[in-house]
């Protein structure tokens, strides 16, 4: 089970197993979540309306039924100068293919290493969706949208990558 040996949680919660729960809530998708950790009044909205989208009881508490209904809300791998691989290889392609009329700035190569043309893409990136610009893709990063129907960065580079 992708959320397995997570700790019953609601209300007023903090924490790792709460960025889990966001993410999971944004892949369902629910893109108004902002992934912080922090297990709000908004999170509990959400929390509801999926038990009942799911059949579950609907009481806002993220017990083992309720994990196992979600996707899986394992992080995305944080890229950065020097991170390699097909994930780099997925962002790049997004990030040629959508930058003109957009960002602008693409990673001049769809090679699969992360270097400074990537970093310059990433940031242009963050900068149009409008996220701190710091060349480092993390889960402000990963849920930025693009602005099609319920794309965000994530789904469009691929959820297979997700670090379970």
């Amino acid at each position: 089970m992708a959320n397995s040996g997570q700790p019953t949680i609601s209300l007023g919660a903090t924490g790792d197993a709460v960025r889990r729960l966001e993410r999971a809530l944004r892949r369902t998708p629910n893109e108004g979540l902002k992934v912080d950790g922090v297990f709000g009044p908004l999170v509990e909205t959400a929390v509801k309306q999926f038990q009942q989208g799911a059949g579950l009881t609907v009481d806002g508490i993220v017990g083992p039924l309720t994990w196992a209904a979600l996707p899986d809300g394992g992080p995305m791998p944080t890229l950065q100068s020097g991170s390699t691989g097909p994930v780099v290889t997925s962002l790049q392609n997004l990030l040629t293919n959508g930058a003109p009329g957009q960002w602008i700035t693409t990673p001049q190569g769809i090679d699969g290493i992360f270097g400074p043309h990537t970093k310059a893409s990433v940031e242009a990136f963050q900068t149009w969706g409008g996220v701190a610009a710091d060349g480092i893709v993390g889960d402000q990063t990963w849920a930025v949208s693009l602005h099609a129907a319920s794309a965000t960065l994530e789904t469009a580079v691929g959820l297979g990558f997700v670090i379970g």
